[in-house]
């Protein structure tokens, strides 16, 4: 019997093509992940050039630290504003743009040309604007109004952050429901209309579970996206004022590379790897009751 048949060499052919990936995941996913696990149960001094086994240490710390209640709030804070706000703004924004009116390309344009800016600068341009003496209480103080310290207020400073960020990304948010209201059929509006529906209520019955899949898609990756801010938080805030914008990410970063506490970091990562999956996998699941034709 030959030994090198058709079937054997097509099989040979789907492995090569799915070897870089599959090598990469290996390298780049798998064994980190493997790695920060096994760290977690060490406590490994780089000052010292100490690395000590201490088994669940790390662990019961990790239900003993006063600080992390705080971290996870704020942690859900940032991301519960963000996705709420990202979202709502770029499907606002994408349905306003899908009209067929003058000057929608410039707009399109405009909106997104922040998703490429570098994320360092564009935090370094709004700490000046936020400033007590910057920009936006500039604008403020002409219209006779005294704006706040945006960055040294416990709610002022989450919020700024907040607006920051979903200024920075809804663009790309706003791309993707725009070519998804674009794959809506225009016959069932006509129809909507015919039977005497409101744009409202086209709007609710028709384009939402329509684009359903886009809303899902778009959620998954803003949640997944918030937690895992970091550059705006060290460059605006450093996690404060006290530990009001301090969120789960830039927690890991103190504790392991300013406190040199790697073992505890290598903890936080994996609370944060559970959080990330936990919620992946919930909506996920949800799919079958947000997305349209979902089985």
């Amino acid at each position: 019997m030959k030994f090198w048949t058709t079937r054997r060499r097509d099989h040979l052919a789907g492995y090569l093509f799915i070897a870089p990936q599959l090598v990469g995941t290996i390298l780049f996913v798998l064994v980190p992940l493997v790695l920060v696990a096994w760290y977690s149960l060490h406590e490994w001094n780089v000052l010292a050039d100490e690395f000590n086994f201490v088994g669940g240490d790390n662990y019961r710390q990790l239900a003993d630290d006063p600080n992390l209640p705080k971290v996870l709030a704020a942690t859900g804070l940032f991301s519960a504003g963000l996705l709420v706000l990202n979202l709502s703004l770029a499907l606002l924004l994408a349905v306003l743009l899908n009209q067929r009116l003058r000057g929608t390309v410039f707009f399109r344009t405009l909106f997104f040309s922040p998703v490429v800016v570098s994320m360092v600068a564009w935090t370094i341009v709004w700490g000046f604007l936020l400033q007590d003496n910057g920009g936006i209480n500039g604008i403020l103080d002409s219209v006779g109004v005294h704006g706040p310290n945006w960055l040294r207020g416990d709610v002022t400073a989450m919020i700024s952050v907040i607006v920051v960020q979903v200024v920075k990304n809804v663009g790309l948010n706003m791309v993707l429901f725009l070519a998804a209201l674009q794959g809506v059929p225009s016959g069932l509006y006509e129809a909507a209309r015919l039977d005497g529906a409101s744009a409202w209520r086209a709007f609710r019955s028709i384009t939402v579970p329509m684009i359903s899949p886009t809303i899902m898609l778009t959620s998954i990756i803003t949640v997944v996206g918030s937690l895992q801010v970091f550059a705006q938080i060290a460059v605006l805030t450093q996690g404060g004022p006290g530990t009001s914008t301090t969120v789960l990410v830039y927690y890991l970063y103190q504790q392991a590379f300013q406190f040199h506490h790697f073992g505890y970091g290598a903890t936080l990562s994996l609370v944060l790897f559970a959080i990330v999956l936990v919620l992946t996998t919930v909506q996920w699941q949800m799919r079958k009751r947000w997305v349209f034709h979902e089985s």
